[in-house]
C-alpha cells in the first residue's frame, strides 16, 4: 500500500548535549507519521475517540542505523502493512535531508473500546477509506 511522508526539523530540545537526537524521540516522530497518513485519508484521531474508539500501541520495534542530529530535517515515511482487522500495523523509514536512513520502525495498534477497555474489528468506515486509496 502507497506510503505517507511528513517532514519536519529536529528542534533543539529533542537532543542530547551532543546535538544527538535522544532515543525516546522517535515514537513522537512515529506517531506524527501514523497521525498525518491517517488524517490523508480523512481519519482524525479527535473523530475516532468521539465514537468511541481508541487506538493503544501494543507493539513498537526500531531499528536505530545513523544519528538525527539538531536542525536536521527529517522525513518519516508511513506504509500500512495490511488491510486491518482487530490491530492496524505500520512501517516507518526515517531519513535525513542528504537521503541517508536513519531509521526503520513497526508499529502495531489494537482498535478497543473506551467504554469497555476491550479490543474491537476496525470500524467500517475507515476499512472503506483504506480500500478506497489502495
Amino acid at each position: 500500500m502507497d506510503f505517507n511522508e511528513i517532514s519536519f526539523r529536529v528542534r533543539y530540545s529533542e537532543t542530547d548535549q551532543m546535538g544527538v537526537v535522544y532515543h525516546g524521540n522517535y515514537a513522537q516522530y512515529l506517531e506524527m507519521g501514523r497521525v498525518a497518513w491517517l488524517r490523508e485519508l480523512g481519519i482524525s484521531y479527535r473523530d475516532m475517540e468521539e465514537s468511541g474508539v481508541m487506538l493503544p500501541v501494543i507493539s513498537l520495534q526500531l531499528q536505530f542505523k545513523k544519528s538525527a542530529l539538531y536542525d536536521d530535517l527529517l522525513s518519516v515515511r508511513t506504509q500500512l502493512l495490511k488491510t486491518p482487522v482487530v490491530k492496524i500495523e505500520f512501517d516507518y523509514e526515517i531519513y535525513n535531508e542528504k537521503g541517508a536512513l536513519l531509521a526503520t520502525a513497526n508499529t502495531q495498534l489494537a482498535f478497543m473500546d473506551m467504554k469497555t477497555k476491550r479490543p474491537i474489528k476496525c470500524p467500517g468506515y475507515i476499512l472503506e477509506k483504506i480500500e478506497a486509496a489502495g
